[in-house]
């Protein structure tokens, strides 16, 4: 029997996958737990009309983070970090992903999560540092970080 796959069945097949089943495995696991319809016309367009919208929403999000790393990586956008700097030059503190989330935030408005910055450790020295931001999974973006006196 064909089935579609609503969801991912572990050493059976991905969502939206069209795969020939045995029967009974088909109508007394798979259906009655709703993880895979039968193969109709109806059913194998609606899916491929799915896949169609996920594939655009995620040429739209791929050309979203183009644009904005773009923005990110132009000479004169520089993230300013202020910090209290003792009298032998050494920073009290240091700057984490957060720190500078916050600091694109209020400076350029440009809101990215904590999360997506690849910031290995703080940065505790001052100068300019080169922070990676993953941005989407095919796109990454590199901003300049300035940490100095406040």
């Amino acid at each position: 029997m064909k089935v579609v796959f609503l969801q991912d069945v572990k050493g059976q097949g991905k969502k939206g996958q069209i795969k020939e089943v045995p029967s009974g495995y088909a109508q007394n696991f798979l259906f009655k737990k709703n993880l895979a319809k039968e193969a109709t016309n109806a059913t194998i367009s609606q899916v491929a009309g799915q896949a169609k919208a996920k594939a655009k929403e995620e040429a739209e999000q791929l050309a979203q983070a183009k644009t904005l790393k773009a923005e990110l990586e132009k000479d004169n956008v520089i993230v300013e970090i202020g910090m209290k700097v003792g009298q032998t030059g050494h920073t009290f503190g240091a700057v984490d992903k957060a720190d500078i989330a916050k600091a694109l935030k209020l400076q350029y408005n440009v809101e990215i999560d904590k999360r997506k910055i690849q910031l290995n450790n703080k940065l505790q020295a001052l100068g300019t540092k080169d922070v990676p931001i993953k941005l989407h999974r095919d796109v990454t973006a590199t901003i300049k970080v300035r940490i100095g006196e406040k």
